[in-house]
């Protein structure tokens, strides 16, 4: 319930962008307004601008209003949300068209005040009321006397008939507006919906990269069991005991950290390091190790465990089937940009190592777990050299 009203919230069009796009579209009336007045005449004094300026804020009011409706029904199908506008637009325009009315009425009244003017003075010099007062400095009348003059003691029905017929165009207004904002929604509901999809691919790809990690600790396990089972068979109990501890410290630096999360050079060394000195129990005079890390490399961020495959398939291939001493070189350096890491063996020639881009459990599951990572940003290697055999992995350099 919860993650559903964060996901609704979420889906919302952010009320600045709502209050902008109403305020948009009353500027560009009230711009299109006043070049009207403009051209057919009408005096653009600063009463009438401002009070124009009063029924502009007054519209963004009333669509404020609309907006309240119509946003409940922001999820629903659109011939919901089309009605619900037609039907709710009909009030609103209604009341800025009455709002327009009133504001104007003064303004008007003086207007045909100053026509009635005009023409007394053009009229007969000896009409009695070409001679009357001005009629500027008699009492302005109210806006419903100016109503009763310009509509012929209008009725309430007729008054509203006239305030209709402004209404119209204030109906298309809101109408306008309305199709924006549901612009407005389907972006944002597009926007999610694409959010939602990053959020699922990434899901995705978190859960591969998981099995992918995982899939290296129990192969790694049932080597080192099957290790330990024969020194415990074979009485060598003090370097069974070692591999327990040795064991017991790899898994608490292994299985602490999130399989998806980046660990640094220095960390995954170190892991190597752990791993090797226990296959050395295994074989104290055939292994040999060698560690080459450069100082300024060693907070760089790689995928946790990265390299443990490598390494066992060159204890696997090479130290396993070799009678004379083996050693196994973790490196890594910096080429053209990019991160590059190496595992190599010194071990004879077709000694069970996998070919040239081989696809043994161990490289396929590197060659997955990079390309999921960093995709095509990220390559493996392996084969046969003049003295071993190496596997190079090239990733993004991450600091």
């Amino acid at each position: 319930m919860v993650s559903y009203l964060q996901d609704r919230h979420r889906t919302r069009v952010p009320f600045r962008l709502v209050i902008l796009s109403m305020a948009a579209l009353w500027a560009c009336y009230f711009v299109l307004a006043t070049v009207r007045s403009a051209i057919v005449g009408i005096e653009l004094s600063a009463e009438v601008l401002l009070i124009r300026l009063a029924v502009t804020l007054f519209g963004v009011f009333v669509t404020l209003g609309l907006w309240l409706i119509v946003r409940l029904v922001d999820s629903k199908p659109l011939w919901v949300r089309a009605t619900l506008v037609l039907l709710a637009a009909v009030p609103g325009a209604l009341l800025i068209a009455h709002f327009n009315v009133q504001a104007f009425a003064p303004v008007n009244m003086r207007l045909m005040q100053v026509e009635m003017e005009k023409e007394l003075r053009s009229g007969d010099p000896g009409n009695v009321l070409g001679n009357a007062a001005d009629p500027a400095n008699e009492p302005l009348q109210s806006p419903e006397e100016f109503m009763e003059e310009k509509l012929g003691n209008p009725t309430q029905l007729e008054y509203w008939k006239f305030v209709s017929d402004i209404a119209l165009g204030r109906y298309f207004l809101l109408l306008c507006w309305a199709a924006l904002y549901g612009a407005l929604v389907a972006g944002t509901q597009a926007r999610m919906a694409e959010r939602r999809g990053a959020e699922f691919r990434q899901a995705a790809r978190d859960a591969e990269l998981r099995s992918l990690r995982y899939q290296v600790n129990p192969h790694f396990l049932f080597n080192t069991l099957n290790s330990l089972s024969a020194l415990i068979l074979t009485g060598k109990n003090d370097r069974a005991e070692e591999m327990v501890q040795s064991l017991a410290s790899f898994y608490r630096h292994s299985l602490t950290a999130e399989p998806t999360a980046d660990v640094s050079l220095r960390e995954e060394f170190e892991l190597q390091r752990n791993y090797l000195e226990i296959e050395s129990v295994r074989f104290p005079d055939r292994l040999q190790m060698e560690f080459a890390l450069p100082s300024e490399l060693a907070e760089v961020q790689i995928p946790g465990m990265i390299l443990q495959p490598l390494v066992e398939n060159s204890v696997k291939y090479a130290v396993a089937e070799s009678q004379s001493p083996i050693t196994i070189t973790v490196a890594a350096k910096v080429e053209a940009g990019r991160l590059v890491l190496s595992v190599s063996d010194d071990g004879p020639m077709g000694a069970g190592q996998p070919q040239d881009h081989g696809h043994g459990i161990g490289l396929t599951n590197v060659r997955r777990r990079i390309q999921a990572r960093f995709g095509s940003g990220a390559s493996l290697k392996a084969g046969h050299t003049g003295t071993g055999y190496t596997a190079e992995i090239r990733i993004p350099l991450t600091r």
